[in-house]
């Protein structure tokens, strides 16, 4: 594994892809940085400001409602709630919310977890089908019962008890990508041998659209692990984070990845900062790397160093085999209590090759600032 000179650590180069694609073409939100977005929209990372709220990239554009909150003196899950029920409400958005990506048998699972650091407080929802808002569900299963963590259908029943709407979360896009998906790895759900052959099935699927075909034929090459972690510390220091997904696309039915896990894709300290993840949630929660990089800040880390040591105890777990870590992505982010901030990821480029980063806003607009790469190539699944 390549060490990082203390010069190479804190750069702040902001070369990267110019921003075009199927993604684009759709008018799809940015996901964790695979949407290429105009360099004028980066940022070099800004220091110590409060209030302050960050996302991964897909939250660019709700950051301005938990920001709108947090000005106003609102409560900081307040704000980092209202921020992701923006993009959970997006059917232009398949990693969280309405339009998530499915698993194997074509349902929508949801997950989600949140924590409130002023009352050291958590809640928590699993494998969640039909209910669009499960941020705001984990929120409530906090507030008004005595768990912290409700899964599967009880998590569901107890949505509807509290006045949630239920819905079909699948929609006609996530729809024929799943169908597509199950005709590429299923000989039984493609055109026989008196068929067209996949290429005219995909255009007849998406009706031509070349675009949508691409986009279409990426997800399926590499199954997506749409994610948005919010965190946000207020002008008094109050600090609370949430994580929401639709988790693996194609998992199997009832996989739970990191984003529900306290500790793991979600943890908060209100004494010293929050953190959050993206990516395998399965290599998160096998070394509780939200916890890991609270207590390496609260031993004076950065919050880049402290995403970075996370992402260390993972490559450790591999014993930095470059091949074995090819094969997937994972991405930290985090606050600390006097507003400062910092992202990492595994790998230097994101999603479909374009440069990581992550969203940004400390009261004046919302930016693109870029991830510091654990490893300074190309790789994962991506």
């Amino acid at each position: 594994m390549e060490l990082w000179s203390r010069r190479k650590f804190f750069r702040t180069s902001l070369a990267g892809s110019a921003l075009a694609g199927a993604n684009k073409l759709f008018g799809r939100t940015p996901t964790n940085g695979d949407d290429a977005l105009s360099l004028a929209n980066l940022a070099p990372p800004a220091q110590g400001k409060r209030p302050l709220i960050i996302s991964s990239a897909n939250g660019l554009h709700a950051l301005d409602k938990g920001m709108d909150i947090l000005k106003k003196g609102g409560d900081t899950l307040d704000a980092v709630v209202a921020a992701v029920t923006v993009v959970e409400d997006d059917p232009n958005d398949d990693s969280v919310g309405y339009g998530g990506l499915p698993n194997e048998e074509g349902e929508v699972e949801l997950d989600a977890s949140v924590m409130h650091g002023p009352t050291h407080r958590a809640g928590s929802v699993a494998s969640v089908r039909r209910i669009k808002n499960v941020s705001r569900l984990a929120k409530t299963v906090m507030e008004n019962t005595n768990h912290v963590m409700l899964v599967g259908d009880g998590a569901r029943r107890y949505a509807v008890a509290e006045g949630f709407e239920e819905m079909n979360l699948l929609t006609e896009h996530s729809r024929k990508i799943w169908l597509a998906w199950k005709a590429k790895t299923s000989f039984n759900w493609r055109p026989g041998i008196d068929s067209p052959e996949w290429k005219e099935h995909m255009a007849a699927l998406f009706d031509g659209n070349e675009a949508e075909i691409a986009y279409a034929e990426s997800v399926i090459a590499h199954p997506r692990t749409g994610t948005i972690p919010c965190m946000a510390v207020d002008a008094k220091g109050d600090i609370s984070a949430t994580t929401t997904t639709s988790g693996l696309s194609w998992k199997i039915p009832g996989r739970v990845g990191d984003s529900p896990i306290i500790g793991a894709g979600c943890c908060v300290d209100n004494e010293v900062g929050a953190a959050g993840s993206t990516g395998k949630g399965e290599e998160n929660i096998k070394i509780c790397g939200g916890h890991t990089i609270i207590e390496m800040m609260r031993k004076g880390m950065s919050p880049e160093a402290a995403c970075l040591e996370a992402l260390g105890r993972i490559a450790h777990n591999y014993k930095n085999d470059k091949k074995k870590l090819g094969t997937f992505h994972i991405y930290f982010y985090a606050i600390n209590k006097d507003g400062a901030h910092g992202a990492a990821s595994l790998w230097r480029n994101g999603y479909e090759k374009k440069h990581a980063v992550y969203a940004v806003h400390d009261g004046t607009e919302a930016k693109l600032v870029e991830c510091t790469p654990y490893l300074d190539e190309t790789g994962g699944d991506s």
